[in-house]
């Protein structure tokens, strides 16, 4: 077997469970919006401890997808074809999300930022959801036939690993949030946040580690299950630190989980990519289902160059705002006159009713 096709499956494998622990976090802060946060200037703090990193975090969903494209494209093809409804609900959570980060503090009202919150909290659970669905679906199965094309209708993808590979992902960025919150705020948020996690951590990590011991089962490899062994020790003292006050290993203790949970699962399936429930003969796998060597080596000598780079930004933006904040650092919503207009504004009249950005 060639080196550099299972190069690249490791190095996809990392970049997914990359994008799940650094977006994990503010998609489940956008799913707490409205069943966490009390009162507007909770949700606003919750919007400010990942106003700075939440565009940022989403690169890892586009290169992780882009890598699968270029090394793999038969199971790029594959999968996404398979599950093009629930993809296009997904884009649409990101999308509506997304625009509600940067378009709810632009009007003052009460109305239009409901709205905004409803949207990012749906949008942030439904992507969640779908990613979870589909990474579960190429670890467990689709009904492919000897051309890698989708057997049956259009809902033939959906499945009990379906729906537990979304809960997995939504249980997961619940208490990997809250963890984040616990760690970034001060004040009340933060002990409610910390309570959250110690009350709440062992049902949210429940069905990722049902979905790691599901496929270990399947297809049985000891180092699978060393892995699942670690994975629960690091549940275990992300919960305990938690309980303890010890907000920052209690989140890198969480991202342990997620990285020998994925480290686990993915290795259980190799060398397949995607099995075939029809037909184990029609599984594809990192041999028949990937580019040339030649594509493999130039995007090797591009990622070798590109991702460092990624890397120190990402680790830099961190660091800039590494402080915790709390209510009491927000500014009260101000209103301001326009900046242009068809007639100046008389001294002691209010112009038109805005405000800006989240904080």
């Amino acid at each position: 077997m060639d080196f550099l096709p299972t190069l690249w499956f490791i190095l996809i494998a990392v970049l997914w469970a990359g994008y799940l622990f650094l977006e994990g976090f503010d998609l489940g802060v956008g799913i707490l919006m409205k069943t966490f946060a009390r009162d507007e200037k909770e949700r606003r703090l919750l919007l400010n401890t990942v106003g700075p990193v939440w565009d940022g975090n989403e690169v890892w969903l586009i290169t992780a997808a882009g890598a699968m494209f270029a090394a793999f494209p038969f199971w790029y093809a594959s999968l996404f074809s398979a599950l093009y409804i629930p993809l296009v609900f997904v884009l649409l959570g990101l999308i509506f999300r997304a625009v509600s980060f940067e378009y709810r503090g632009k009007v003052h009202s009460h109305a239009w930022r409901t709205v905004c919150d409803w949207a990012i909290a749906l949008g942030s659970t439904v992507a969640a959801f779908g990613i979870g669905a589909m990474l579960a679906l190429t670890t467990t199965g689709l009904p492919l036939n000897e051309n890698g094309d989708r057997v049956g209708g259009p809902f033939a993808w959906f499945s009990g690993y379906a729906i537990l590979g979304g809960l997995a992902v939504v249980g997961f960025a619940v208490v990997h949030s809250a963890a984040f919150v616990a760690l970034k705020t001060d004040g009340e948020v933060r002990h409610r946040a910390r309570r959250l996690v110690g009350r709440w951590l062992p049902v949210g990590l429940l069905p990722m580690a049902v979905w790691a011991i599901a496929v270990a089962a399947e297809n049985g490899k000891w180092f699978s299950w060393l892995l699942i062994a670690v994975a629960v020790v690091a549940a275990i003292v992300s919960w305990v630190a938690s309980r303890a006050g010890r907000e920052g290993f209690s989140f890198l203790s969480m991202g342990g989980f997620l990285l020998a949970g994925v480290a686990a699962i993915f290795s259980a399936v190799y060398p397949v990519v995607l099995p075939s429930t029809l037909n184990p003969l029609w599984n594809l796998t990192v041999e028949n289902a990937s580019s040339s060597s030649y594509t493999l080596g130039l995007m090797s000598i591009v990622a070798a160059v590109g991702v460092p780079l990624v890397l120190a930004y990402q680790a830099w933006t961190y660091w800039i705002f590494r402080k915790r904040i709390s209510v009491t650092h927000l500014p009260e919503p101000h209103s301001f006159a326009p900046a242009v207009g068809p007639e100046p504004v008389s001294a002691g009249k209010a112009g038109p009713a805005a405000t800006g950005g989240h904080s």
